[in-house]
């Protein structure tokens, strides 16, 4: 993969240096070419290879978002031999005091001494059901910034810390007031700068007190396991409300790693409950599993595709640009229709669905997107042609899930996220995806048989997502519903239970059901060396700007009223509806604005599928 970008060294900052420096380093950070420089913590394989404090990126999902929690910014270090004031120390971006404990102690218990500020913490995943070719993109781009070793510039009182596990033979000494702990032991110690940490108890009064009780999977909490993930505990210092529940960020700060940090390993005291523990390990997991970063720099991000990181493509930059994509556009349409069975109208309908998004969105509904039901797929290609058309899909999209909706999984498989009040965790749901992940629900899978309560809730909930793009969160008590943007495709061989924008019965070519395992294979080695283009190209029709106001009102008032002489069940849902699909259309040939053609061609293809559903509707009513 050739991809050309300007390559520059990471800034080495400290918390320190940059609090001195801040309007300059964050200058900076708007330049494209030092954000890129940052070490990305998605592509290492393991955070601890990094050195504590350094400056690093993550980019992923806002998963959860966790209580305030209070802090020293700012702090005494006195001597111990005459109990002088050493030096004012900072604690803004960091977990833990600084101090040497041999000869020196914190001086934080009163606001004459320390001050206080406020931090929120959001738990961000890796993209979940990012596909493998994205994941192996983003390594390749970022994998040359991984390898350096150099250690952050640090002060003379920084260079006397070093950083080491808490001894729980060793009991600690905690100032209630302040949250400063002090250890017996007389190295220099590392100790966590939170409110309210306990007295550890010299001997556990719970016999699983010093194992952790919470499993990998649900500390990393993505709504999709099979895949390999990461998570990311983001501490922000300012603009909270700005983020919220699945929105897509890349975040810059100082890694925080220390294994001061684990509380997974902590003893039991006395009177501590199973939920007090568990809630404890829960909100102070390893971090050489999930690291800490404390947030100098956020970017909201519009896609998943690390190609249109470093590679933007405008979709009317240049005419060479304009060539490519419009063969990126034929090549879609015919691998699309060799792989439906030589359905062209198929085709249409399903690259328009690829590059759907919602652009409109009030308390009251959403416009834009464009969930697609496939249905009359030959009971004769089954099960192994849903299976094979999805994973040409994953070649082509930077984040999908294939979900078979067994009577098994729509039984007991989590859809929506819950709170778990025992760990203080909202628990992913499998419905809890990034904005643009494309989830393929097969519905031909679906067996007879009764569907439980279960069963029958995660049908509402995945209706619910379809029909208004909100997800429903469960917290017991009560919902709430969050913003959603998850283009659905459903898979089903008669008219799919779930709702949808667009249904569409395939007409199948018998020659091309015959053929088609060998078509799937010939379309993937034909598609191959355009693989880069198209899904940037995909990507780029999905966040484009697109002007709907360019098409003479006249002509589409006087195409709604012949619409609705010839047939007076038209609303103006349906208005809307061909709307939609005239933009889709325009997106998925380059388009930045509404043209007639595209709008003929959506009345076309609509009057194709009502055909279709009138002559599917008489066969099921034959007798």
């Amino acid at each position: 993969m050739d991809m050309k970008f300007e390559k520059r060294s990471a800034p080495v900052w400290t918390p320190e240096f940059f609090l001195a420096n801040e309007s300059v380093c964050l200058e900076q950070l708007t330049d494209g070419a030092t954000w890129r420089s940052i070490p990305l913590l998605n592509c290492t394989e393991n955070s601890q290879h990094l050195p504590d404090g350094s400056l690093v990126r993550f980019r992923g999902m806002v998963q959860d978002m966790q209580d305030p929690e209070c802090y020293l910014e700012g702090y005494d270090v006195r001597s111990k031999s005459d109990g002088s004031v050493v030096r004012r120390q900072n604690g803004k971006f960091r977990d833990i005091l600084v101090y040497n404990e041999a000869t020196e102690v914190v001086d934080g218990s009163s606001t004459a001494n320390g001050t206080f500020g406020e931090r929120r913490s959001m738990f961000v995943i890796s993209i979940p059901g990012q596909n493998p070719w994205a994941s192996a993109c983003e390594r390749e781009l970022n994998g040359g910034n991984l390898s350096r070793t150099e250690q952050p510039v640090t002060d003379s009182s920084e260079e006397q810390r070093s950083s080491v596990k808490r001894a729980h033979e060793d009991e600690m000494e905690v100032d209630g007031a302040s949250g400063i702990t002090g250890s017996t032991d007389t190295s220099c110690t590392s100790v966590p700068a939170t409110n309210g940490v306990k007295k550890i108890a010299t001997t556990p009064a719970h016999p699983a007190g010093t194992s952790s009780l919470l499993s990998v999977d649900y500390l990393l909490n993505s709504p999709i396991t099979d895949r390999p993930s990461k998570a990311c505990l983001v501490k922000l210092y300012s603009n909270y409300d700005d983020w919220t529940l699945n929105t897509l960020v890349e975040v810059v700060g100082f890694l925080s790693i220390d294994p001061a940090l684990d509380g997974s390993g902590d003893r039991i005291e006395e009177d501590d409950f199973t939920d007090d523990v568990t809630e404890h390990q829960a909100t102070n997991p390893p971090p050489s599993l999930i690291p800490r970063l404390h947030v100098i720099g956020v970017r909201k991000l519009s896609h998943t595709n690390p190609l249109m990181h470093y590679h933007p493509v405008d979709l009317a930059e240049v005419d060479h640009a304009e060539a490519e994509l419009g063969n990126a556009c034929k090549d879609l349409h015919n691998l699309f229709t060799q792989c439906l069975f030589g359905d062209r109208v198929a085709a249409d309908y399903l690259l328009c669905h690829l590059v759907s998004s919602v652009y409109i969105r009030d308390e009251v509904e959403s416009r834009g997107q464009f969930s697609l039901n496939l249905s009359n797929i030959p009971a004769e290609v089954l099960p192994s042609y849903t299976q094979s058309l999805y994973e040409l899909l994953e070649l082509l999209l930077p984040a999908s899930h294939y979900f078979p909706m067994t009577l098994e999984n729509m039984n007991t498989v989590q859809f929506v996220p819950r709170k778990d009040y025992t760990t203080n965790k909202l628990t992913s749901g499998l419905l809890q995806l990034a904005p643009h992940t494309h989830l393929v629900l097969d519905e031909t899978r679906l067996e007879a048989g009764k569907l439980e309560s279960a069963g029958v809730e995660a049908v509402q909930n995945v209706s619910h997502l379809i029909k208004s793009q909100r997800l429903r969160y469960n917290f017991h008590y009560y919902q709430l519903e969050f913003n959603a943007d998850v283009p659905v495709l459903v898979l089903s061989e008669g008219r799919s239970m779930l709702p949808s924008n667009c249904y569409l019965p395939l007409i199948p070519d018998l020659d091309a059901i015959k053929l088609i395992d060998e078509t799937i294979k010939a379309g993937r080695h034909y598609i191959a060396p355009k693989l880069p283009t198209i899904r940037r190209f995909l990507t780029a029709a999905r966040i484009q700007e697109f002007d709907m106001k360019t098409l003479d009102p006249t002509i589409v008032q006087e195409d709604f009223v012949r619409m609705r002489t010839a047939d007076s069940s038209i609303s103006m849902d349906d208005l809307h509806a061909l709307f939609v699909l005239a933009r889709l259309l325009g997106l998925s040939q380059g388009r930045k604005a509404l043209r007639r053609e595209e709008w003929e061609r959506a009345k076309e293809l609509e009057g194709e599928r009502r055909k279709r559903l009138e002559m599917f509707a008489k066969r099921t009513s034959e007798p």
